[in-house]
């Protein structure tokens, strides 16, 4: 399947065969084939790294096809352990449904809202009571939900495991035979929940098993690790044009053939061309396209012009964060309190190191008096200070 990440060959080969079986049989019943994805709120924006699963969900839209897009209000109080290297806090039931509420809005900057089912699986999952979990639980073994890699490796460093976090796959698995679904789409951490564990409890159930339809993680802004808000690499989906189109231009170049990969859908000779090019002309052309793919080509263009206003020709932003002057504050305390610094050692060196300039003069002194005008602190982030 194109754009598929299984990992492995032979699992690759099996979900594709499945999926022309499945289609088959789909159209000898007369129906679309049932696909969804499901995204839990433990935040309130979906980023970049979701609109991956969320393009595959399209495809199958585009297609003809019934797609649900499962909101976990009742999973993210589990919490999903699949690439946590430490367990996760539980959260509260409220704070779950309010970030839930907007997860549909956002998902339809690329979803089809006339064409889209939204389910949220607190309204079959909360009403499960011991005697039915227990039932669900009694199809798998301790050894085939502690066996998973991330599982294992805790286990070695002698880190906690939390009971609850081996009922997610169990969850997450009910979802699946609840809304009796051919398909399934998750990024490739999600090969254990999908393959292992739906599969699994869609057959003990009596039901056809779901195809899996794995899809590739989308790195952080670090170019390494999954792109998570909670590893402060994302680039969130509501985003200005203008923040989106400056974050993507921070992306490491190594980073870039996979952002070309899963989120443009330029011609892979283009691509190519890009890449053998200069860096920098790859990844302005990478940030233009992602930026006018989730807002318009014209605000793509109005942030290219902001962004080489900024940095290549050193000028202020047209709009900036306003703060009041509060009389007697030092330059460092300044810093600290707009959020350019984290704390005063970080201001006074921000200073000390020339990152810092008021109205184009660099400031030397972080215990000076604070002065009304426009504040630079580093290379992109400005302030007006009073006035």
């Amino acid at each position: 399947m194109q754009g598929t990440s299984y990992g492995d060959t032979g699992l690759a080969s099996a979900m594709t065969a499945e999926l022309g079986r499945r289609l088959e049989t789909a159209a000898n019943e007369g129906r679309p084939l049932r696909v969804y994805c499901g995204f839990d709120p433990r935040t309130a924006d979906l980023h970049l790294g979701h609109t991956v699963p969320l393009t595959k969900l399209r495809q199958f839209q585009d297609l003809g096809h019934e797609v649900t897009v499962v909101v976990g209000t009742f999973t993210s109080l589990v919490g999903d352990p699949s690439d946590k290297r430490e367990g996760r806090e539980l959260m509260r039931r409220e704070e779950v449904r309010r970030n839930g509420r907007t997860y549909a809005e956002q998902a339809f900057r690329i979803l089809d809202p006339a064409r889209t089912r939204v389910a949220f699986n607190d309204e079959w999952l909360s009403p499960i009571g011991l005697e039915e979990f227990a039932g669900l639980a009694s199809r798998f073994t301790v050894q085939q939900l502690v066996g998973r890699e991330n599982f294992k490796a805790r286990w070695d460093r002698g880190e906690p495991i939390q009971l609850q976090e081996t009922f997610y796959p169990i969850l997450q698995a009910r979802d699946a035979c609840e809304l009796r679904a051919d398909v399934q789409v998750g990024g490739s951490d999600q090969l254990f929940n999908i393959v292992t564990a739906s599969r699994r409890l869609m057959e003990t159930c009596g039901l056809v098993p779901n195809v899996a339809v794995i899809v590739a993680l989308l790195p952080g802004t670090d170019g390494k690790t999954k792109m998570s808000k909670s590893l402060g690499n994302h680039i969130p989906l509501q985003s200005s044009a203008a923040d989106m189109f400056g974050q993507l231009m921070s992306l490491p170049d190594e980073a870039m053939r996979t952002y070309f990969d899963l989120l443009t859908t330029l011609p892979t000779p283009e691509v190519a061309a890009l890449l053998a090019g200069h860096p920098r002309t790859a990844k302005a052309r990478l940030a233009r396209e992602v930026t006018a793919r989730f807002h318009s080509a014209e605000a793509a263009d109005a942030a290219v012009r902001a962004f080489d206003r900024v940095f290549s020709r050193g000028e202020a932003p047209d709009t900036m964060p306003a703060h009041p002057l509060v009389p007697g504050e030092t330059v460092a305390a300044a810093l600290v309190r707009i959020g350019a610094a984290g704390s005063s050692s970080e201001a006074r060196r921000l200073v000390t190191e020339g990152g810092v300039r008021l109205d184009g003069v660099r400031l030397t002194d972080p215990l000076a008096p604070m002065r009304p005008g426009v504040l630079r602190a580093g290379r992109r982030r400005f302030y007006r200070i009073g006035g």
